[in-house]
């Protein structure tokens, strides 16, 4: 991965719809160029996919917690994570450092439907107990992190 496949991926990630011709503008590259490239990065499993990002409350989720899992002394951490993943409501799953093995993202319509689903996390085998904060207002979140994709800075300046 060289300079110019770095500044696709920065320009991806700010803006997933952009054409290959926009893409080419904006790295200076032709538009045929850019969708070589691009193809060549989600082959080598760079670029693993595209998505849509929605606003959370805009389709029935407004709760969102953030719950560590702590594990049992004989949890399989595979297994808990397998669980975890069964539950819809779990949108991410962290393996963590320290007393928790997990941090799972939840959202959810309501703090009654938050509950419902804590117990349903509690009852998975391996799980020893939770410990959940509830999101008050998010500022920002899932924003790229295009820093190592950036050129570096000249030196000796």
């Amino acid at each position: 991965m060289d300079a110019l496949d770095r500044k696709i991926i920065a320009a991806l990630r700010l803006n997933g719809r952009a054409t290959y011709a926009e893409l080419g503008r904006t790295v200076g590259l032709s538009a045929s160029s850019v969708h070589e490239r691009v193809g060549k990065l989600e082959a080598a499993g760079v670029i693993t996919g595209y998505h849509a990002t929605v606003n959370p409350s805009t389709v029935g989720l407004g709760v969102t917690a953030l719950v560590g899992i702590q594990p049992t002394d004989t949890a399989e951490d595979n297994d808990v994570a397998e669980e975890l993943g069964a539950l819809p409501e779990v949108e991410s799953c962290y393996a963590v450092a320290g007393d928790e093995a997990f941090v799972v993202k939840v959202r959810v319509p309501t703090v009654d439907d938050l509950e419902h689903t804590l117990g349903r996390l509690r009852r998975i085998a391996g799980v020893a107990r939770t410990r959940t904060t509830v999101v008050l207002s998010t500022r920002f979140e899932g924003r790229p992190n295009n820093t190592v994709l950036e050129d570096p800075p000249p030196t000796g300046a």
